[in-house]
């Protein structure tokens, strides 16, 4: 069966929705394929608060392109890097192709953030900067109102008034190429019929690959059985709008080996279980011993390397252990959503037995931690300096000692917000070849483009599918209509 359309989107969060209406606004007749449900739709945009990494509605935090800039790559060739001064148009092939973070996609997303965030505001979203589960920040975020199911629901609500068809279970396989190599289309696959063709350009916004186990243990390694997605919406995420424009030549960017890590609880079942209290205690492994200095910073910008650090432990988990010293803590609840309460004991033996950890060690490692700790004022909304003296990791800030009950733990393991490995992508969507050339017919847009590195610049996922997704449906719109004006 074939349908015809101007604009095919694979994908249905923030990045293909974004798509549609702008595709849509500009005249074209737009098909949204999406794996999952009209009840589940979405992807992971549906299931998280949706930070922004800005200072208000109309500008990027004041660190947004240092910190994406200083997370560009891994020994990078400076003679390559220094080509990326000139105008876009002069770089080099093989610059254009290379993988690292595109400083031209990344000035493109600055500059778009704010009017893609006043863009959405005609569906009806508005802003908060409401207090979350970060207690302590590095940075500047506000949120849209309800989150990321909100973006998805009115800009699902605005997509179906414009016209754009949804096709729901229905996955995208393989993109269609013409003679001279333009992408016209793809193969999809439903419950009934496993040759389905959708004609059009095409925009894949699809997602990552953490919901496929084959492909996490490929590129993540070993330790990826440890991994979970963070959240429902993660698991449709199979990898197939990678594949598929892999098939047809594009380029790679993004590390393939990292993904956006998250520490959680691994008892719950709840959407983003997150265990954010470590900071004011102490995190052992399964032997009961401390191995990284849990608060070097305010949690927002240590939590991703805690939590891949976590990973490559033995079993992949360890746990947070807190005396009653943890209720000093304002607020401290907000930054744990497990529904599994923490394992709680009067004496430390105890909860070394509740938790499966040698209480020998367990006990050695909290007297060792706490003759390391000395008198200073704990400020626990805000990096106090309050640190530990003489002891190996050392733990930067909150160090009090670990002496009074109740004891508290709660394990911790790794969860997979997004996978950092995508397709290679310019200021324009469009996906591009190992020459660095854009492949006609072809866009990406969302977690199945590769631009981060090293860590996760936080609060710019949700932020980088608007803004690119409105980008790729716009210019996909544009180029069907300069098609047909030119036939005519």
């Amino acid at each position: 069966m074939t349908h015809a359309f101007d604009v095919v989107i694979a994908g249905c969060g923030i990045a293909g929705l974004s798509a549609a209406v702008s595709a849509a606004q500009d005249g074209a007749k737009v098909a949204v394929l999406e794996r999952a449900t009209f009840e589940e739709r979405g992807g992971n945009t549906r299931w998280t608060e949706a930070f922004m990494r800005m200072k208000n509605e109309n500008e990027v935090s004041d660190d947004f392109e240092e910190h994406f800039m200083d997370n560009g790559g891994h020994f990078l060739d400076p003679s390559l890097v220094q080509e990326t001064a000139r105008p876009y148009e002069e770089w080099p092939s093989i610059v254009k192709a290379l993988s690292f973070t595109d400083p031209d996609v990344i000035g493109t997303l600055a500059e778009k953030a704010g009017p893609t965030l006043q863009w959405l505001k005609q569906f009806g979203i508005t802003y908060s900067d409401m207090a979350s589960y970060l207690i302590t920040q590095s940075t500047t975020r506000i949120s849209p109102v309800g989150g990321g199911w909100a973006l998805v629901e009115a800009l699902g609500k605005a997509a179906e008034d414009l016209g754009v068809q949804f096709f729901y279970e229905t996955t995208a396989d393989k993109l269609i190429q013409d003679d001279e190599g333009r992408i016209v289309g793809l193969k999809a696959s439903n419950a009934t019929n496993r040759n389905l063709r959708f004609m059009g350009s095409v925009v894949i916004a699809c997602g990552g690959f953490q919901g496929n186990a084959e492909m996490m243990g490929r590129y993540i390694g070993t330790h990826a059985k440890y991994v979970r997605p963070i959240a429902r919406g993660g698991y449709y995420n199979r990898g197939e709008g990678i594949r598929m424009a892999l098939d047809v030549g594009a380029a790679t960017s993004g590390d393939f080996t990292e993904y956006h890590a998250e520490p959680i609880d691994p008892r719950s079942g709840v959407s983003e279980p997150i265990v954010f209290m470590f900071p004011y205690g102490i995190l052992v492994d399964k032997t009961g011993n401390r191995f990284i200095d849990e608060a070097s910073a305010a949690v927002d910008a240590i939590y991703e390397n805690v939590s891949r650090v976590i990973n490559r432990l033995p079993g992949g988990v360890a746990y947070a252990i807190t005396d009653a010293g943890l209720d000093d803590v304002p607020n401290w609840q907000r930054t744990v959503r497990s529904d599994e309460k923490p394992y709680e004991a009067g004496t430390l033996a105890e909860l070394a037995a509740k938790i499966g950890v040698p209480a020998e060690n367990l006990e050695t490692t909290v007297k060792a931690f706490n003759a390391a700790t000395r008198p200073g004022e704990f400020k626990p909304l805000e990096v106090d300096g309050l640190g530990t003296q003489g002891i190996q990791p050392p733990k930067s800030n909150w160090a009090r000692p670990i002496e009074k009950g109740p004891f508290r733990a709660w394990p911790i393991a790794s969860s997979c917000c997004f996978t950092f490995g995508g397709l290679r992508f310019n200021s324009q969507s469009q996906v591009v070849d190992h020459d660095g050339r854009a492949i006609p017919g072809l866009y990406a847009a969302g977690e199945v483009t590769g631009i981060y590195y090293g860590r996760y610049t936080g609060a710019t996922s949700v932020l980088r599918g608007a803004v690119f997704g409105r980008i790729a449906g716009a210019h996909a719109a544009s180029q069907i209509a300069q098609a047909r004006s030119a036939a005519s």
